[in-house]
């Protein structure tokens, strides 16, 4: 066993991580490589080769982990099935004549096909596909239009059923079906508040789009239809979560099955799209699972060296509102979402903040919603902002800071739902409390 302190071993162990990971390693065996070279430190061969094949075993068998599969298949079908189309023409019948109704429609799709994708990339692919030509063939400029897209696909890791969620419950050890729960309401008034946002931006600005002649009332109803397989699915899961039919997991192979039944109408739903729907399931699962392998296993070595307690009694002594804390959180929340993944920031941050914010007397249902809404702003803002990467590079035609003019008024809404969230829990507190 080292002779060196405890935190001087934090120290080395940390620096590690942060050298390895910026070096471009994957951050899962950035964190396990750093964990383990720290428990050789502080608690020598056998500890730190026994904890590291525990950590492994404990968390590739927790049977949670089992929902992420599930609902990137359900995702993965709603977008290649048809579903998401019919959702889109849906709204665009019924928002679309009025000046940036399309872009509403693009929002409201988001939201839609987020009630059956838990990925925000995947979400604006999605609708990329679906609603940029649409936009670009009635003169919407590209500011609008991909902002529209960018922050509309960010609803994805909102609206329930999501993969950030089950990251965060298993994480936190909340249960998943509350944070689905707890999602709902914000997604929905984002959503709203979206909309709202870019009536606004057009009334300044005319320019940014034009309006479009209105849809009969006839159509409009006929439309109604194109909703009918995301409802079902969404309500089917949802419903079976709230009434306590399903668990999570559950939930999630009744989604994926629904999901593959209604798309059949639209006959659009290949058997190469259902194979491509389980590799990435493998993929993504693959892709989560080695990170929290990592961040269990250098949480682990953390907690040995008492360095969390000791930044948490230290932040709980200064005596400091409970709500400066909860901003100084975010504020780092928000800046990790710039540079890095989802997955990697609540790996990293939330074994640390939680039990802090905890013991100032926050709900876990409001600050999972408060988590996954600081990484949606970060995954549309500079210097990565990986939705608009993703989306730039799939249209190198269009400079990137085009796109990412595009998203600053969504960020400005996300800071006002942000600010909400935080002084009224009841958002995300209220629909779970009536389980």
């Amino acid at each position: 066993m080292s002779s060196l302190p405890l935190w001087a071993s934090a120290v080395i162990g940390t620096a590690v991580f942060f050298i390895l990971m910026f070096l471009r390693m994957h951050v899962g065996l950035s964190l396990m490589i750093a964990g383990f070279i720290g428990f050789l430190m502080t608690r020598g061969w056998g500890p730190a080769t026994g904890t590291l094949a525990t950590t492994i075993f404990e968390t590739s068998t927790s049977p949670i982990l089992v929902v992420i599969p599930l609902f990137v298949v359900m995702g993965v079908l709603a977008g290649a099935g048809g579903p998401i189309r019919g959702a889109f023409d849906t709204f665009d019948r019924w928002v679309g004549h009025f000046r940036g109704g399309l872009a509403m429609a693009t929002v409201g799709s988001c939201a839609a096909f987020g009630a059956v994708c838990g990925d925000n990339i995947a979400t604006a692919m999605v609708m990329d596909r679906a609603a940029l030509p649409q936009m670009r063939q009635r003169g919407y400029a590209d500011t609008l239009s991909f902002g529209s897209i960018a922050a509309g696909g960010n609803l994805g890791i909102l609206i329930p059923p999501s993969a950030a969620f089950v990251v965060y419950g298993f994480i936190t050890e909340t249960p998943i079906a509350d944070l689905f729960i707890s999602g709902i309401i914000p997604g929905i008034v984002l959503t709203v508040l979206f909309m709202i946002q870019i009536a606004i931006q057009c009334r300044i600005n005319p320019a940014l789009a034009p309006t479009h002649v209105a849809a009969s009332w006839r159509e409009r109803l006929v439309s109604l239809k194109g909703l009918l397989a995301i409802l079902v699915g969404f309500l089917l899961v949802m419903g079976g979560l709230m009434t306590g039919w399903f668990t999570p997991q559950e939930a999630g192979a009744v989604g994926a099955v629904v999901m593959l039944v209604v798309s059949l109408p639209y006959r659009q739903l290949t058997f190469k799209a259902v194979v491509n729907g389980l590799v990435e399931a493998v993929k993504t699962t693959a892709m989560i699972l080695l990170l929290i392998f990592g961040a269990r296993y250098f949480s682990y070595f953390l907690t040995s060296t008492e360095v969390a307690l000791s930044l948490s009694d230290a932040i709980v002594g200064a005596g400091l509102n409970r709500y400066w804390v909860m901003i100084l959180v975010v504020a780092v929340l928000f800046i990790l979402g710039c540079l890095m993944d989802i997955w990697s920031v609540m790996i990293i941050t939330l074994p640390i903040f939680f039990p802090i914010l905890m013991d100032m007397g926050f709900s876990p249902l409001q600050m999972g919603v408060i988590t996954v809404l600081c990484i949606m702003i970060g995954c549309i803002t500079p210097p990565v902002g990986v939705v608009v990467f993703t989306l730039a590079g799939s249209h190198r035609e269009v400079p990137m800071y085009t796109i990412f003019r595009g998203v600053w008024p969504f960020v400005a809404t996300m800071g006002l739902m942000l600010f909400l969230l935080i002084f009224l829990p009841s958002l995300s507190t209220w629909l779970p409390s009536l389980m």
